[in-house]
Parts: structure tokens; C-alpha cells; sequence
């Protein structure tokens, strides 16, 4: 049964709500809202709680974000800091939300990320990895201006990644995603990143091998 939480959201339940199941959040793109990767829910393992969370500010002419975006800015995309901020630590207290009132695994939560999702799935997990077992971030990047202060020293030990981006990404630069698995080896968390031959976007072989990856993650 769907609870009321801090944020809107779209909920699938697991195939045996009686016990407690592995938690899955999705966190879309901006622009977005919480129906676009949702549609990946039937496609998912059916032993999981499914949340995907509607991100807070709404923009024009549709859709919604985590942050502001200033496409006009001088130095290009210039990301509102604080606002980003601010939907890491929402995110945060949405997850805490979820584990008091649903029955789901707290030591077993994984962020689906894409685009701004994935740049807050980074976010939240790398500032408070003690509530996340796996990240699976597609076209997206870390920006470690939104990282809480001494992140560097948290244990990582637990903490499994995924991440993907297209090799023509007109949006995010493919150069910003292939600095994430060394950024991560130097954190001492295990990342698997890969390439697809696509823009913006998931390719059908992007998401089975994520699948693959997570089912392989929760065997």
C-alpha cells in the first residue's frame, strides 16, 4: 500500500509484501518527473520495493528538477550548489521515510539514478554511504561541490557502483563521466562504468547489463 512520504512518487510493490524486501529509488533527469523511469519497474526483479521519487521544484514549460540549471550563465551550465544541496539531504530523510514505513531491507538500498538523478544518486550516497548498498548511475557524473564536508573519510567498504553514459552525450560531456571510476578506485569503491553508442539516454543494452549487474549484486 502506498504511504505518503515527503516527496511524490510513483510505488510498486514486491511480489510478497509480508516480507521484507530490497528497496529500489529512482531519481529522474531534470525536466523530468517520477513516470519517466518508472517504466523500467515492470522490467525489474519483482522481489522489490519500487520508489521513484518526484523531484521538488517544478520548472517551465513542464517536468521538474533537484536543482536549477542556468543554461545562460557565462561559464555554461552553472548548477544551483545550494539547491542540490539541499535535494541531497531530501533524499536522505525521504529514505529514512521509506524504511520507517514500509517493510524493506535497510542495509539493502540501491539509487537508479539518470542525468541530474544520478549526479544526487552520487550525491546522497557519497555523503552518506551508511544508507546505501548500490548506485546505478546512468548519464551523469560526481560533483563533489555537493559532497558534505570530509566525505574522503567515510567507509565505503559496502558500497557498489554502476555507471554508464552515451559516447555522443550532446548534454553531460562523455569526459566528466570517465573521470567517475577513477574518482571512486581513489575512494576504494568498486565501480563498473561503461560506454554505449547512444546520446543522452539508455540503450536496451544499457539497461540489461545494469539488470544483470544488480541481480548479480543481490544474489
Amino acid at each position: 500500500m502506498k504511504q505518503s512520504l515527503l516527496l511524490e512518487h510513483n510505488y510498486k510493490a514486491p511480489s510478497n509484501p509480508s516480507e521484507a524486501s530490497p528497496l529500489l529509488i529512482m531519481l529522474h533527469g531534470y525536466g523530468s518527473d517520477e513516470n519517466d523511469l518508472f517504466s523500467f519497474a515492470a522490467e525489474l526483479p519483482d522481489t522489490y520495493t519500487v520508489i521513484s521519487l518526484k523531484a521538488p521544484l517544478p520548472i517551465q514549460p513542464y517536468g521538474n528538477a533537484w536543482y536549477s540549471i542556468y543554461f545562460d550563465a557565462p561559464q555554461g551550465k552553472f548548477s544551483d550548489t545550494e539547491q542540490a544541496i539541499a535535494s541531497r539531504d531530501l533524499i536522505a530523510k525521504c529514505i529514512d521515510e521509506i524504511i520507517e514505513k514500509y517493510n524493506v531491507q535497510k542495509d539493502n538500498v540501491t539509487l537508479l539514478g539518470f542525468s541530474q538523478g544520478t549526479i544526487l544518486s552520487f550525491g546522497v550516497a557519497l555523503s552518506y554511504p551508511e544508507k546505501i548498498k548500490n548506485v546505478i548511475g546512468l548519464s551523469g557524473y560526481v560533483n563533489e561541490d555537493i559532497l558534505v564536508d570530509g566525505y574522503e573519510k567515510k567507509d565505503f567498504s559496502h558500497l557498489n557502483i554502476y555507471t554508464s553514459h552515451g559516447t555522443v552525450d550532446q548534454v553531460i560531456p562523455l569526459d566528466w563521466a570517465q573521470k567517475t571510476k577513477p574518482f571512486l578506485k581513489k575512494l576504494g569503491i568498486e565501480c563498473t562504468y561503461s560506454e554505449f553508442p547512444v546520446g543522452h539516454g539508455v540503450a536496451p543494452q544499457n539497461f540489461y547489463e545494469f539488470k544483470e549487474w544488480l541481480s548479480k549484486k543481490n544474489s
